[in-house]
């Protein structure tokens, strides 16, 4: 079995790195360390120009993923002009009253058209994940991104063999959440169809002004995509893998 790696960048050099390492695709964000938000236009673009697949990550705001209606039609807005820009995919995830929000997902799938569709981590949010998984399948999504429930994928390896198990096939499982080149053949060896990543490294930076109330001044760190630590996890892959 092979597995695909999908890498979470949020600038062109993330792009780069990922490529660099051996990924197979991209989830583009903006902000990862909010979790992640959409990314402006000319990210995507120029993203898309470099030649990786490119899954983009439609979320307009931080915190839970219960969006009002404005919040729900920017964030359709934002799927149509990704799609027009050629992306591989979209990365999308809502829930409403402690489940899927089925009637926004479906208005993405038909945006997305034949562009493919991941639901992502606010699945972990759910405390049914079973039946939860049964109404994406439902909804034609291609694939969800899930840690099994946990802050760390690889402390819920029985939960995410057991959602392999009851997605036999109908939809992609892709596990992610705190994966390392250090456990991700434990991960892989659930039976997930890929895993994901964010391979990030941390440089020092010295900012002299304040800038909001989460980067105040002084010394500060930024993330960057680290391609030893994308190439690390690609070879942990293709060891578990075995000769082609």
């Amino acid at each position: 079995m092979s597995w695909s790696l999908e890498i979470a960048v949020q600038d062109l050099a993330g792009v780069r790195a990922a490529m660099a390492g051996g990924a197979s695709r991209v989830e583009l964000g903006s902000a990862l360390a909010l979790g992640g938000l959409t990314p402006s236009l000319a990210l995507i673009e120029a993203a898309v120009n470099l030649g990786l697949p490119v899954h983009v990550l439609i979320r307009t705001r931080e915190g839970n993923f219960d969006f009002t209606e404005d919040e729900r039609a920017v964030m359709l807005s934002d799927v149509r002009a990704a799609v027009r820009r050629r992306v591989a995919g979209v990365v999308v995830g809502a829930t409403s009253g402690g489940a899927i929000d089925q009637a926004f997902v479906a208005e993405v799938r038909e945006l997305a058209a034949d562009v493919h569709v991941t639901f992502h981590r606010a699945f972990d949010t759910l405390a049914d994940r079973a039946a939860a998984l049964e109404s994406l399948v439902g909804l034609g999504v291609d694939r969800v991104l899930t840690s099994g429930g946990a802050s760390n994928a690889a402390d819920a390896l029985g939960e995410l063999a057991s959602l392999v198990r009851l997605a036999d096939g109908r939809v992609e499982v892709m596990a992610g959440g705190g994966i390392t080149a250090a456990n991700v053949a434990a991960v892989a060896r659930c039976g997930v169809d890929a895993v994901h990543a964010s391979a990030k490294a941390f440089i020092d930076e010295d900012v002299p002004i304040g800038l909001g109330t989460l980067a105040g001044p002084g010394r500060t760190q930024r993330a960057i995509t680290d391609p030893a630590a994308v190439k690390a996890l690609r070879s942990a892959l293709d060891e578990l893998s075995g000769p082609a």
